[in-house]
Order: structure tokens, then sequence, then C-alpha cells
């Protein structure tokens, strides 16, 4: 077993919730050293929120680490709402924060959904970006979200209604009704597929409204490509490669599987690839934390070496 690498659970310096447009209102926490290297953590989902278990990434003698719920999610307001809820949107959204706290630039963290989001934001502002550390590479294609589909039907015994075409369509129209009886159920399946390859236990109760609203957030962005162009992302590496940056990716992934981090190494060489033989996607797994603490001093000493 191996011993935790997280360091000390603590409580925000700072919390504040923001207005950013559109009605929407985020929940921002500034944690650990005001003076501090500047990183803003970037959680997954899309829909997920940020939790105080993942404060505890970050050395709180070396880094000003700044937690966003992103639109819709976790503590941010209106919850769940997908009106003005786009990828564009979530990357204004961070350089309007980044302004308003006076930094001139600071680390990028992101994971799964959270590493997508990172590299949009990336490539649309490089100039404000010291460096990046993305753990579980998930880059919206159609291919990896028709996969992930395809086998919650399978899991779920749903799979006889389901056709390759379009995979995820029956998850969409049941979760996105207007009618509980079909969208419990099928949030129900969704989130215990989730909690399968996360080795947890399936859900013991029908879900409730925080988590109705994570699975809504996921169907909107999915079904939409996540709002990029197809090998948007893959393209836009040309932007970023004077940034160092690492790659942390489980090779035991069940989630965001290796082959799709080998595809964004392959086009963008200049990241360290940070295999993990034995982790998962969990960011908070020992193998897996240990990776992103060690990517995230490597990337920073990285950082203040190109200045």
């Amino acid at each position: 077993m191996l011993a935790d690498p997280l360091f000390p659970a603590s409580q925000p310096r700072l919390v504040r919730q923001m207005a950013v447009g559109e009605g929407h209102m985020l929940y921002i926490e500034e944690c650990a050293a005001v003076d501090g290297l500047p990183v803003v953590f970037l959680h997954g989902g899309p829909g997920s929120g940020c939790s105080p278990n993942q404060r505890r990434l970050f050395d709180p003698t070396r880094y000003r680490a700044i937690m966003v719920d992103q639109r819709g999610c976790g503590r941010s307001r209106p919850l769940g709402d997908i009106r003005a809820n786009t990828t564009a949107h979530l990357v204004a959204d961070l350089e309007y924060l980044r302004e308003a706290l006076g930094i001139p630039r600071w680390l990028v963290f992101g994971g799964s959904w959270g590493g997508l989001l990172a590299l949009a934001y990336a490539q649309t502002h490089p100039e404000r970006v010291l460096g990046l550390v993305l753990r579980g590479i998930f880059l919206g294609s159609r291919q990896e979200i028709g996969a992930y589909a395809r086998a919650a039907a399978l899991v779920a015994g749903l799979s006889s209604i389901f056709d390759d075409e379009d995979p995820l369509a029956p998850w969409l129209n049941a979760v996105m009704s207007d009618e509980p009886q079909l969208v419990l159920p099928a949030t129900r399946a969704w989130l215990d597929y989730e909690r399968l390859l996360m080795g947890e236990p399936p859900l013991d109760e029908m879900p409730n409204v925080g988590q109705v609203a994570k699975v809504r957030l996921q169907m909107h962005y999915l079904a939409n490509d996540c709002f990029l162009m197809p090998g948007q992302l893959l393209a836009g590496i040309e932007q970023l490669r004077h940034l160092p940056a690492a790659i942390v990716q489980g090779l035991a992934d069940p989630v965001c599987p290796p082959t799709v981090a080998e595809s964004l190494h392959h086009a963008w060489p200049e990241a360290a690839w940070w295999p993990v033989v034995d982790g998962g996607h969990g960011a908070l797994s020992p193998p897996i934390a240990r990776a992103c603490i060690d990517a995230l001093d490597w990337v920073a000493a990285a950082e203040g070496g190109a200045q």
C-alpha cells in the first residue's frame, strides 16, 4: 500500500462568489501561500465541481492555489444551468478571474474534462500561462464520447435500445427529459457506471439534485462535442510548444484510455510524458496524486528556468 502523498487537509484562505455575466455566479477558493506561485485548478466532469481534498494536491508553502467551480457546477449558481454555458464561456471566465485577481500569468492544472478545458484556455491565452499539468487525458472527440456511452449502456443492460450511429442520444433524451420517471433512472445508471470505473459502490438511492445537475451538464457538453471543432485541441498544440507541460496518465485508466493521452503526446513530444503504470483515473489515489504533485513541481521548476 502506497503512503498517502497528499498534503494535510486545510481550509481555504479566502472564499468568494464572483459574477461573470449571463446570470452566473462562480464559487472560488484561494488556498495557501498568498505570495506563492499561482496555479488554477480545473475540475473534471463536466459538472463535478471542486472538493476539499483536491486542495491537498498543492504544497501550501509553495503555491497560491485557486479552485473554481465552473458555471452551473458545485457551489456555483444557478446549479445545473446550461444557458450561456459552453467551453468558450468557461475559457472567458478563467481569463476574467485571472484579471480580477491581478495575476499576470499562472500555472494551469486540469484533469480529465479539466485537462480539456486547460488546453482550450491555454491555446486561447498562451501568453497568460506559465505551464500546464494535464492528468487523465480527454480530448472531447466523438469516438471517446461514443465509446463511453456505449459501454455505460452495456453495463446498465440497455444495449438493446442503442445504436452505433449515436450511442449518446438515448442517454441525452432521458436525462434532459422533463419527466422524472425517465430522468432519475437514467441519471442513476450513468452515475453508477462512473462509480464502477472508479471502484466505488453503486448509489443506494435515487440521485439528488446536485447529482442530476452534474449529469445534465455532462450531457449538455457531450452532446455538443464539448463545443469544439473536430481535432481542435491537437491542432492547437502549435500555440503551446514553448510552454513547460506534463501529461500524467494512468495506464490502467478505464475512464480516459491511455491511447488518447498517447495521441496528445505524439502531437506534443515537447511535453513531459508521465505514465503511471498502476494508476487508474482518480486524481486523489496515491499513485496518481504522487505523480501529479511531482509533475507540478517539475513544471514549476522548468518554468522558473525558462524565465
